[in-house]
């Protein structure tokens, strides 16, 4: 899973406009004028002067986007989360819009300039038009939410070089009670629209508070708070600051969490137990104010398709079927005692072979693991890329103020300026929830080459505007995470029978996901029903689908993207395959779909043909 965190509303999809050689010609007040290369290249570079100017004039007011992208403008401020700045936004947005139209002649451009007018101007259009649901949604959940967001991101993306930064950080920790107002401020704009999580969600986020407001300086004598420890340890490790002046950050850090940060939690948690009196077990969006309309909407900018939820949750029942036949024959293959597949689910679920100790010892023999299953990989990406990414990456255990409540793996991005690499974090809180015949598979999707592989590409492209690098669609980050799955099979992984199972479970567990999304958001399943749906087709365990379906109440449509993006990359390649014939090559092709940042599906279909044409001619 990828955390989208470019605070985009809905991303868009355009059709591409195909562009010739040197001349182009455009109708025009139906004549025809003829374009020279010259005239091209100057509005080309004018349109992608003004995508960079509005997105850096974006980034301008987005402090945390600044750290995310190792910028160090506002390193000592939180981004204003208030409708006020929201109102705002839209208005430049609009702007924005008005500006593109005016001053930029699309007919002039060149083809990569096209996608992006196109691009810029749906994802304009579509910011504004449903801008209305903008409160259909929960800021505060067991998966994300400021509350969380707050020490992961001081603790991973705040680093500290020197005693400027130390100093912001310090500032920062001071600006989080007015930061948590702004919070529930917003969690009271949606109680009186009667957008409440579920019951479920409060025990979750209640229990993440109290970690992060736990152990020293709010509890005398216990292990230091996982912030205190953080900022010591940065400072502690910066040469150039002398002893004296680091104790003596370290006292203003402790003074910030007890006059800053512990109220703000403290405040946080009783607004938190007030809501959860009027908090219910309805689970989907149906409940929401016009729920079924917003469900649409978040729907179609998922799989950036006009799919329905209907069917949406047909293709999901025909994949599970597929994979359910695919997993038959691995189960001949390993000689198992009959030909039932739900026994050779509770076998999967259930045999200790398949699970590392639930220990320290255990933990860590899966994160080593980890890393050399990726390290294996970089080796063979010259087989199937022509570009690779620049940024490393790591391997990191989700900390244990979250873990509790995150997911079971996510991918965070690389800053910008190589200041940090890229994260695959697991969590191994529990280690009956990571299955080690998953391993490849989970770490293929995270780590290479998936989204570390298209997300750090795509930010150390040169030849595009900012938005393009750095925006995203989840049909097309996760679905290239999903095909990057299916990949290393077809170079010679997944040698043990179970590890390619567990690719196969995973893929299955997708496909499950679009009969799961759509059953509780269109056609109201209990969570029950849902659990009973998972445990009778895929052979996770019983706790990880108990997740993976409150996740799915608390983030509608966005489990659908996967699926329906790979597929739709599976289908570009075998078309490809179909008309290149012998000229087809596997690294070209994935060098086209990954070096012209995240499109919309359709979009990344015309890519795809445009090159297919220019290679055939």
């Amino acid at each position: 899973m990828k955390k989208l965190v470019v605070p985009i509303l809905f991303v868009s999809y355009i059709f591409i406009a195909s562009c010739g050689g040197g001349k182009e010609k455009t109708s025009e007040n139906n004549s025809t004028k003829v374009r020279t290369e010259e005239e091209i290249k100057t509005q080309s570079a004018k349109a992608n002067k003004f995508f960079d100017s509005i997105f850096d004039s974006q980034v301008s007011r987005d402090p945390q986007f600044q750290s995310r992208l190792g910028i160090k403008t506002d390193y000592d401020k939180w981004t204003d989360i208030s409708d006020e700045h929201a109102q705002g936004e839209l208005e430049f947005t609009k702007k924005a819009l008005e500006l593109l139209h005016k001053n930029i002649d699309v007919d002039a451009l060149d083809a990569q300039a096209k996608i992006s007018y196109h691009l810029f101007e749906k994802n304009c259009t579509e910011q504004i038009d449903n801008f209305k649901w903008r409160f259909h949604n929960y800021p505060v959940t067991q998966m994300q939410g400021m509350h969380s967001e707050i020490p992961a991101f001081l603790i991973n993306i705040h680093n500290i070089v020197n005693k400027s930064d130390a100093e912001a950080y310090i500032k920062r920790l001071s600006g989080i009670n007015a930061l948590i107002d702004q919070l529930i401020t917003s969690l009271k704009v949606r109680e009186a629209k009667n957008i409440i999580p579920p019951k479920f969600v409060f025990p979750y986020v209640t229990s993440d508070c109290k970690n992060i407001i736990s152990g020293e300086p709010f509890e005398k004598g216990k292990p230091a708070n996982a912030l205190l420890e953080d900022f010591t340890n940065k400072v502690n490790n910066v040469k150039e600051i002398d002893v004296a002046t680091k104790k003596e950050l370290i006292g203003k850090a402790k003074d910030a969490l007890l006059t800053s940060v512990k109220p703000a939690y403290e405040k946080l948690m009783t607004y938190w137990n007030e809501l959860e009196k009027k908090a219910t077990t309805d689970d989907g969006a149906w409940k929401l104010p016009d729920g079924d309309a917003f469900y649409d909407a978040a729907l179609k900018q998922t799989t950036t398709t006009n799919m329905t939820a209907d069917e949406i949750h047909e293709l999901g029942l025909k994949e599970v079927a597929r994979i359910h036949e695919e997993m038959k024959a691995i189960m001949k293959k390993v000689n198992f005692k009959n030909d039932n597949l739900t026994d050779f689910f509770d076998f999967m679920r259930t045999d200790k072979q398949f699970y590392y100790p639930n220990t320290k010892e255990g933990r860590e023999a899966y994160r080593v693991k980890a890393v050399k299953i990726i390290e294996d990989m970089k080796q063979q990406l010259p087989k199937l890329f022509v570009t690779l990414p620049k940024a490393s990456i790591e391997v990191k255990a989700v900390e244990p103020f979250r873990e509790k409540s995150a997911g079971g793996a996510f991918y965070e991005d690389p800053a910008l300026d190589g200041s940090r690499p890229g994260r695959y974090y697991i969590n191994l809180s529990d280690m009956s929830t990571q299955a080690n015949y998953q391993m490849e598979a989970l770490a293929y999707h995270e780590g290479i080459p998936g989204h570390h592989m298209q997300i750090a590409i795509a930010q150390e492209l040169t030849n595009m505007p900012k938005f393009r690098k750095n925006g995203g669609n989840t049909a097309y980050v996760e679905g290239w995470a999903l095909y990057s799955e299916r990949v290393p099979k077809e170079i010679g992984f997944y040698q043990d029978p179970y590890s390619d199972f567990g690719r196969l479970a995973m893929e299955l567990f997708r496909a499950a996901r679009l009969v799961v999304d759509t059953g509780i958001h269109r056609k109201k399943w209990s969570r029950e029903k849902a659990l009973k749906y998972f445990k009778d087709n895929t052979p996770d365990p019983e706790g990880d689908n108990l997740k993976e379906i409150e996740r799915y109440i608390v983030w509608p449509s966005q489990a659908t993207g996967y699926k329906i993006g790979m597929n739709k990359i599976l289908e570009l390649r075998e078309n490809t395959k179909k008309k290149l014939g012998s000229k087809f090559d596997i690294r070209e092709f994935h060098d086209v779909v990954i070096t012209s940042g995240p499109l919309p599906m359709d979009i990344l279909e015309e890519v795809v043909n445009a090159w297919v044409a220019k290679k055939i001619n």
